[in-house]
Order: C-alpha cells, then structure tokens, then sequence
C-alpha cells in the first residue's frame, strides 16, 4: 500500500487546513486510517483514526474538537480538517494503514510538512 499525503503548508495561528491522504496499491476500505505527527525533537505522536467504513473515530485530547478525519473509500483517500491551528500544531503529519484494529500501522506516507506561526 502506498500512501501520499497532501495538504501542508504554513498558516497563521487560528487558521485551518485540510491534509489529505491518497492510496493506492492495497484494499483502501480494510484498513483502518490513522494520522500521527512529529514535531522536531519530539517523539511521533497519534492525531486521530478513523475505523474501516468511517463509521467510528478516535482523536487525541490535544486535537479534539479541533481536528476531525474523515474518509472515502470510493476515492481510496482519508482527510484531516484541523482548524482553530496553535502554533504547537507544528509538526510534519503522517498518515498511515492498519490492518488489525487500532493500535497496529503497517503503512506510512512520507509525511507533509504543517507549520503554524504566531
């Protein structure tokens, strides 16, 4: 499964962006979709998930309310609309597929670059 992320970019402080995530290569509507962050010197962390027919979703405190996943699994692609964006929201934003349940990806995208300024 090959994963392309899309979408990052640089916005002011409470601004809003869409990231986009494209497969292809695997059974998109298997997977469970996942997307994680890095920020510099920091370790990956989880953002939000989203179960195979997008029906349930998980989202870490520091995001909800805020962020939301969605997915089309016609289109083979799963988004992440982050709005109300803090300047902690820098990070660079991987995507990524499980094939067992939450917890387990076995696929990343190389990653898109999210920078939030002040």
């Amino acid at each position: 499964v090959q994963l392309v992320e899309s979408g990052g970019g640089l916005v002011q402080a409470g601004g809003s962006l869409r990231l986009s995530c494209a497969a292809s290569g695997g059974t998109f509507s298997s997977y469970v979709m996942g997307w994680f962050r890095q920020a510099p010197g920091k370790e990956r962390e989880f953002v939000a998930a989203i179960s195979t027919r997008g029906s349930s979703t998980r989202a870490a405190d520091s995001v909800k309310g805020r962020f939301t996943i969605s997915r089309d699994n016609a289109k083979n692609t799963v988004w992440l609309q982050m709005n109300s964006l803090k300047p902690e929201d820098t990070a660079v934003y991987y995507c990524a597929a499980g094939s067992v349940g939450w917890d387990k990806y076995d696929y990343w995208g190389q990653g898109t670059q999210v920078t939030v300024s002040s």
